[in-house]
């Protein structure tokens, strides 16, 4: 008996954006992550192409680590205060990318001034040639000031920045633009103001292959079920042809997980959850594994050890 050929055929394919410039390219990195590419469902090997492997960021921050559970702080205890510092070590830990967080320039923090903001970003890039992932304060009228000269402080060196939203991708889009990097667009759960947001930078002038897609990010039990769908929906959708859902999509996993109570809890507090060595990154690197399965392309951690969890498993289930 003839086995039947269930490989499923799609007309469309998701984007491939490359992030960071190497001198040959005009910028600085030693190397650049390129992520998407992919003809059809994550894992599935046997009926589609995956050109580029699954990319890691580990955060960090310009208020430090203050806030952060246990797990992730004592890895950074040497090198929190030191931007340059921190940034290198998690080049040592193996990440493909950093994703620097612009906290101390929110008025809840130090307030930071945009040339300060600019001065942390030129630190980072001086400290190490991974690409770069700038994130403000998710406080629109301080992104608009600050952002835009982050991405000249960075130019040339072909950053991802964000996030990009309803109510101010104008700005960020008008500096990523002058200053050739790409665009983090962030819409809340859900394809269609994803793809409503989408319309709107495109009709600012950024090409839909210069964008990378945030639809937020829950954690594991605590969010990410929903999450997870609305990116396997908007994937669905890009692999039939849809061609405003093409974009790779990017998840912040480990600041989710430090607002799950059984992800940092310490053993102390609470026994019946056993060991917080073991629970703190296997949670965040678990969160990390199912993403993948649902089609992100870029993850964001805090952990290195999750971090080492999640590459080790990934490099193993790759096709």
């Amino acid at each position: 008996m003839a086995v039947p050929d269930v490989k499923e055929n799609f007309s469309g394919t998701i984007n491939e954006v490359t992030i960071g410039a190497t001198s040959e390219e005009g910028g600085t990195r030693t190397s650049t992550v390129t992520i998407g590419g992919e003809t059809g469902y994550p894992m599935l090997g046997f009926e589609a192409e995956y050109p580029h492997p699954p990319a890691f960021a580990l955060e960090i921050s310009t208020a430090g680590v203050e806030g952060w559970h246990d797990e992730c702080r004592k890895h950074l205890a040497d090198v929190a205060g030191d931007l340059g510092a921190w940034a290198a070590k998690c080049e040592e830990w193996g990440a493909d990318m950093i994703c620097l967080c612009l906290d101390a320039a929110h008025p809840d923090n130090e307030g930071r001034s945009p040339q300060q903001c600019a001065d942390d970003v030129k630190r980072v890039l001086e400290a190490t040639g991974l690409p770069l992932l700038v994130w403000g304060t998710d406080v629109d009228e301080v992104d608009n000031n600050v952002l835009p000269k982050c991405t000249q402080a960075a130019a040339g060196e072909n950053c991802l920045f964000g996030t990009a939203k309803e109510d101010n991708y104008r700005t960020i889009a008008a500096s990523c633009l002058a200053d050739n990097h790409k665009v983090l667009a962030e819409a809340p759960s859900d394809i269609n103001l994803s793809k409503q947001l989408h319309i709107l930078l495109r009709d600012v002038g950024v090409d839909l292959a210069d964008m990378v897609m945030h639809p937020t990010t829950g954690a594991l039990g605590f969010g990410m079920v929903y999450i997870y769908t609305t990116i396997e929906r908007g994937r669905i959708a890009a692999l039939s042809g849809d061609r405003l859902l093409q974009q790779p999509v990017l998840v912040n996993i480990g600041k989710e997980i430090g607002r799950v109570k059984e992800a940092v809890s310490p053993a102390q507090a609470d026994p019946q959850w056993g060991s917080h060595e073991v629970r703190a990154p296997l949670w965040e690197s678990a969160s990390a594994i199912s993403y993948v399965e649902s089609g992100a392309e870029l993850l964001v951690l805090r952990n290195p050890e999750a971090l080492r969890q999640a590459k080790t498993a990934i490099e193993s289930m790759w096709p």
